[in-house]
């Protein structure tokens, strides 16, 4: 902002003209872009959008700690699968609020879909009168993360088509000022100036909004949901690795490399923290 409108003042430009035209283009401009954004969508979407601005401004729920407790409850959780049978967790899955391994990390219980995630395919295991195929198990489990994930981009996505229309939404807002102009012929051409000019705002606004802001935005979202998405990575390497039957170390070191580096614990931290467990 500093830059475009900085460099438009030092070049001789008058802020007055733009500040003049900027609250009717402006209305123009973003009722129809709202408008547009609940005909297109329905409320979970549009409420998923308004609470994704939020979610640019906390940045990812998930950091480094929150990646090493779900090493830590899902490579509990497979431990007492190995020692004890599917049987003996039974009520973990089905309660998990209740459960003395899950209630060890609040933090992740809040988070609905990394433990029916995690639930929902340990489940498969109990119930089933013979083990199931791990790539099953997995073919499973990558389906669940696609279906949430697709579900969590929807917010950026719909960002992404609203900078998409903004410069054409601000062309009809300059299109109606041209032809407020048109009726206005008559008049001297400081008059006439003025009232293209306040048309021109409208273009102006539109593709500023558009590549300024809710293009940028939408970018940051899904940077953000990607982000996010790792989570869910890694409880699945651990629970497929396990019924592949690797061993602890290298499902362990499989969930660790999932990570980004900005949330990646290091190899001692992990393997430690384990031990401490």
């Amino acid at each position: 902002m500093v830059c475009i409108f900085g460099s438009y003042l030092v070049g001789g430009g008058s802020m007055a003209p733009i500040l003049h035209a900027l609250p009717l283009e402006g209305t123009a401009i973003l009722g129809s872009a709202i408008g547009g954004l609940i005909t297109a969508n329905s409320m979970t979407i549009v409420k998923g959008t308004i609470g994704g601005l939020g979610k640019i401004l906390k940045g990812p729920s998930f950091k480094k700690q929150d990646y090493m407790d779900t090493i830590f409850l899902v490579a509990k959780i497979m431990k007492v699968l190995k020692a004890e049978g599917a049987v003996a967790l039974e009520s973990h899955v089905e309660s998990p609020e209740s459960s003395a391994i899950f209630g060890e990390y609040p933090r992740l219980l809040q988070d609905h879909a990394l433990i029916h995630l995690i639930t929902d395919s340990i489940r498969l295991i109990v119930v089933s009168s013979s083990a199931p195929r791990p790539d099953s198990v997995e073919d499973i489990m990558n389906a669940s993360i696609k279906t949430h994930h697709h579900d969590a981009l929807k917010p950026s996505e719909t960002l992404a088509t609203m900078a998409g229309a903004l410069p054409a939404l601000g062309i009809v807002a300059c299109v109606l000022g041209v032809v407020k102009t048109m009726g206005s012929i008559d008049q001297p051409p400081a008059v006439l100036g003025a009232l293209i000019g306040a048309a021109l705002v409208g273009t102006f606004l539109g593709v500023l909004l558009a590549y300024g802001f809710v293009e940028p935005l939408s970018v940051r979202l899904k940077q953000i949901v990607d982000e996010e998405g790792q989570i869910y990575h890694v409880a699945k390497q651990i629970i497929v690795g396990t019924l592949n039957g690797h061993p602890m170390p290298v499902i362990i070191e499989a969930a660790r490399v999932s990570i980004s580096h900005d949330n990646q614990p290091s190899f001692s931290e992990v393997f430690d923290g384990l031990r401490g467990k």
